[in-house]
């Protein structure tokens, strides 16, 4: 006999109820909006976060499967409805078979360092527990000598099991606790104490191409911080806690998909996490995935830090001489830190621009769409709507270099979470504008993370239409965002690739938020590469 699970629609939004073997129940309602259900039913039930929030992912999907009339999404919902449906089964099974006994560990699941009670599961040979924090199945990791505990799954074990240090997922349980006294120093916490078994292993790889068996894992794990990913990331109802679920627990950084879009906001929901071992492992899942990524510290200074993020048609030229300048004047007594990223999906969208424009010097210092600034311009952007729009969104050049950049911010609030350093300033410039604004609302949402002074944004790649409070109230001082309505790339490429939004590079933000100011500087910048020439921060 297996654990039983079953939806139901009521007149205050929907229902889902699992019964363990045994007859052990546990019920969750709300409505799609709902991060957090209520719960009823027996205790060993409702105190395991695996079992609550798989179960409320599967009613998320269920609700989604049943609403749309179009057959793929019908079909999309459901197969993941199923996926959460299998995990939750898997966990009420277990918790049938809790016995006395226990062991502590870091847990791959959550990492805390925790209890981790035995599950009698009869004939089965490897040892299996329960993690007592995020309820995830937990076995001892398979390398020699190691006491870490690895994320199980369910059914026989097939393959060897490693804890995230032996995964290479996180450099140090211990170490990710830590902080760094200055920026400079960031890399220290990403240095791998363990070698990587998963990688080493013909079993484990082998392992790794199972899907079925790696998204269960993922599936588990996510409940180290709950469900609460938060409509930030622009999904809702069963999308949000689905890409949350897959982010916290498979690596889904590394694998591609959504990646940080969806990341980054469980990040910013959790708040406190960032200066965790869980900001640890998104920073570390991002740089062993840009090549490019690095904070170079450019001089030393008394002031406050300035951090200088540039984007599009700037990315590959290593003479930083006008951006330093800009912050100097502005900042004479800062340390400037540089910080390099997305080197290839900024060059890859630059050389595609080219292409389908004519520009000569694609990616090169002196590349400047703006050139082709006015109506001739326009005739030839317009081509790259169906080229935009037809892309697989994974190979889509735009959607790529949003992603990174959207990546990058959060990947740099998780380094100055772990910093010594009060605040900082941050400079960012097109799609590094974008990284920026990012970063900027996500550290503002940790008590434990360092503050941003201001944000001087200049020429940013950002949708005017969002709700700004975030970014308004996470700044000391204020936003500063600089625009020009000459700008080429904002007028045409951005709003082609954006399906007619308006970039707050171009317009302005235009809110009554007053931490955010706009400064047309359209007098003085004529296009997308001018910015960090002709303007002076306020």
């Amino acid at each position: 006999m297996s654990a039983t699970i079953e939806y139901t629609d009521s007149p205050f939004g929907m229902v889902a109820e699992i019964r363990s073997p045994r007859g052990l129940r546990l019920r969750v309602s709300g409505d799609l909006n709902t991060i957090e259900p209520k719960k009823y039913g027996d205790p060993l039930m409702r105190h395991n976060p695996a079992l609550v929030h798989n179960t409320w992912a599967y009613a998320k999907h269920e609700k989604q499967a049943r609403k749309y009339l179009l057959k793929e999404k019908k079909a999309s919902h459901q197969k993941q409805a199923e996926v959460h449906a299998k995990a939750a089964k898997g966990v009420a099974s277990l918790i049938d078979c809790l016995v006395t006994g226990s062991r502590e560990g870091w847990c791959s699941g959550c990492y805390t360092f925790t209890d981790h009670q035995k599950v009698d599961q009869g004939a089965v040979s490897v040892a299996t527990y329960m993690c007592t924090t995020c309820g995830s199945p937990t076995l001892k990791c398979a390398a020699p000598r190691c006491s870490h505990m690895a994320t199980r799954g369910f059914g026989s074990i097939r393959i060897p099991r490693f804890c995230a240090e032996h995964r290479h997922e996180l450099p140090s349980f211990e170490r990710a606790q830590r902080k760094v006294d200055s920026l400079n120093d960031y890399q220290s916490l990403h240095v791998f104490e363990k070698r990587n078994l998963s990688r080493g292993s013909r079993l484990a790889l082998a392992g790794a191409a199972l899907a079925g068996a790696a998204a269960t894992a993922g599936v588990l794990a996510a409940p180290a911080v709950g469900g609460a990913i938060g409509v930030l990331a622009g999904y809702s109802g069963a999308a949000a806690s689905s890409y949350g679920l897959a982010f916290l627990g498979g690596g889904a950084i590394a694998a591609g998909g959504f990646g940080m879009v969806g990341g980054t906001f469980v990040v910013a929901a959790t708040g406190a996490a960032l200066g965790s071992a869980l900001g640890v492992s998104v920073t570390n899942a991002y740089i062993s995935e840009d090549k490019s990524f690095r904070i170079e510290r450019f001089r030393h200074g008394s002031g406050t830090p300035v951090i200088i993020a540039r984007g599009f048609l700037t990315q590959s030229n290593q003479n930083w001489n006008t951006a330093v300048q800009l912050v100097d004047r502005r900042y004479p007594d800062s340390p400037i830190y540089l910080l390099h990223w997305g080197s290839k999906e900024l060059t890859s969208l630059a050389a595609f621009v080219a292409k389908n424009i004519g520009v000569k010097e694609a990616a090169g210092a002196g590349a400047m769409v703006a050139a082709q600034a006015g109506k001739a311009a326009a005739k030839k952007l317009m081509p790259l709507a169906p080229a935009l729009f037809a892309a697989d969104v994974a190979k889509n050049p735009w959607h790529t270099a949003v992603v990174r950049a959207d990546r990058t911010g959060v990947a740099l609030a998780g380094i100055l979470a772990h910093t010594q350093c009060d605040k900082y300033v941050l400079v960012g410039h097109s799609l590094g504008g974008r990284a920026m604004i990012t970063a900027a609302e996500t550290l503002a949402t940790s008590r434990v993370a360092p503050s941003i002074e201001t944000v001087h944004l200049l020429g940013t790649a950002e949708g005017k239409k969002q709700d700004w409070r975030p970014l308004s109230e996470s700044v000391i001082d204020a936003v500063h965002n600089y625009y020009s309505t000459n700008d080429a790339v904002l007028k045409i490429l951005y709003a082609v690739a954006q399906a007619g939004s308006v970039a707050v590079g171009l317009r302005g933000f235009t809110t009554e938020f007053s931490a955010i100011k706009d400064h047309d500087v359209s007098d003085r910048v004529n296009g997308h590469s001018e910015y960090f020439e002709k303007v002076n921060l306020c």
